[in-house]
């Protein structure tokens, strides 16, 4: 949606780990950790804490976003968008072009035609139906990349990656800045969707920046996925009610190395790079299929069906095998052997699968061998072993979390789970439901909790936390 604790069973892993795990014990470069799977590797957070303990320091963040921060070394990196009250039909974003870019001579796409790229519009996108919809905003936001100094929270730059007045509303429960950036540590990529992909160095100096148009998703609900990156390649999927696609990019210059086109729903879920016999893989979990390609060319490998609506968490790998997972409207989960290709469906290319309780927004933790789990966005937590299937603990309430969209970590041989409505619950990592302590802040928290060294980093609805002991 943390941390693997037992260095022998990494061993195990080595040919499945998803391709970022440079510098585990020291960073979090993307938002589910050094690994890809929630795990910090060797830190060492507190158990217990509250807004009178255990607190390092808050600070509060301009303007609102459920996205998870990143780390490297001394920086934090975070992404917001800030309302300015600005109504001028300049900044109007109607089809996602940016003059700006064009001046500047650097890459982004061509504006697309109405209905989005390839004039395509499906049922339940902006203009059809959905209660949930929010109304069509009015005023200009700006879209920002932080940097934050890791020992005093103070904010050491703040970049403006765009000013627009957004085309279309989002979910009432997250605002328009749910994308978590990714870093290298050497170039931060800061991942806006409709407002582009934009790349720093570390100092806050624009290297690249490049536009792909206008989403449109279900219902207005709001954009959320967020770059893969290995080696010299960045990769953004983009699944929206319209022409869809998945691209990779020079990090580098921002060319555009490879685009596939794909026929899916609007997908929530971040691309996850994985090696597996010598070839790096990319798996994008949606609605219709779960999808791996060749990182190198784009060329599909293999495609399985069985998810379900509205795709939200992130895939995690190991031992061979990339675990789907989602949860709208029915429960599946799915363990694909790596090894697999072509159409996979109903054969013995998944390992095991399960078909209740699964999340629907947070993403599951892989810690060591056991793989865990939310029912829903509810505080209800299953267990199970990875390489069989076998349930430790099957969808155990937690007292004292309500609403869960964070997705759970491991630390220390502890898992973190955080509830909507502040309140955290550590657990020891064990086949048997075991609660060490429960926690109280007085914001509600969204987006996903950050490990690193002795430190634990909360996002809440307007402050940033850092929990060390004192």
């Amino acid at each position: 949606m943390k941390i693997p604790l037992h260095l022998p069973l990494l061993a195990l892993c080595v040919a499945t780990l998803p391709l970022h795990a440079a510098d585990p014990d020291q960073n979090w470069p993307q938002w589910r950790g050094p690994r890809a799977n929630g795990t910090a590797p060797s830190a060492k957070p507190p158990v217990t804490w509250s807004e009178t303990n255990n607190i390092k320091w808050k600070v509060k963040l301009p303007g609102r976003g459920t996205a998870t921060p990143i780390i490297w070394e001394k920086q934090i990196f975070i992404q917001t968008a800030i309302p300015t009250g600005k109504k001028p039909q300049a900044l109007l974003d109607k089809d996602s072009f940016n003059p700006r870019l064009a001046v500047a001579g650097l890459p982004q796409a061509e504006p697309p035609p109405p209905g989005g790229p390839g004039g395509r519009r499906r049922p339940g996108g902006p203009g059809g139906g959905g209660g949930m919809r929010s109304e069509k905003p009015t005023e200009a936001y700006q879209f920002a990349l932080l940097s934050i100094d890791r020992e005093t929270g103070k904010t050491q730059w703040q970049k403006v990656a765009s000013e627009v007045v957004p085309h279309e509303g989002h979910h009432r429960d997250h605002g328009f800045s749910s994308h978590s950036p990714i870093t290298d540590g050497k170039l931060v990529f800061a991942w806006f969707g409709s407002r582009g992909l934009h790349c720093y160095d570390l100092a806050g100096n624009l290297k690249w920046e490049k536009d792909f148009g206008r989403m449109q998703t279900r219902n207005s609900f709001g954009e959320g996925t967020s770059p893969a990156l290995f080696g010299d390649t960045i990769v953004v999927n983009w699944d929206h009610e319209g022409e869809d696609f998945i691209a990779a990019l020079d990090k580098n210059t921002g060319k555009e190395l490879w685009r596939n086109p794909r026929d899916e729903e609007t997908t929530w879920t971040t691309p996850l790079i994985v090696q597996h016999n010598g070839k790096a893989q990319v798996i994008v979990a949606a609605t219709k299929k779960t999808r791996s390609y060749d990182l190198a060319t784009g060329k599909q490998i293999w495609e399985c069906g069985g998810m379900t609506a509205n795709v939200v968490p992130s895939p995690v790998t190991g031992f061979g095998m990339v675990y789907a997972i989602s949860g709208f409207r029915g429960a599946a989960l799915q363990a694909i052997k790596l090894s697999a290709t072509g159409d996979i469906m109903g054969t013995d290319a998944i390992a095991w699968q399960h078909g209740k309780s699964t999340p629907y927004v947070p993403s599951p933790l892989l810690y060591g061998e056991r793989l865990y789990f939310h029912a829903n966005n509810n505080a209800i937590l299953s267990c199970f072993d990875a390489k069989t299937g076998k349930a430790w603990f099957d969808a155990e309430r937690l007292e004292g979390p309500s609403g869960i969209y964070s997705s759970p970590i491991g630390a220390d041989g502890r898992i973190y789970v955080v509830g909507r409505n502040g309140v955290s619950v550590v657990l020891k990592d064990s086949p048997k439901l075991e609660v060490l302590a429960t926690n109280r802040l007085a914001e509600e928290i969204d987006a996903s909790p950050v490990a690193v060294g002795r430190e634990l980093f909360l996002r809440g609805q307007q402050s940033l936390y850092c929990i060390s002991e004192k």
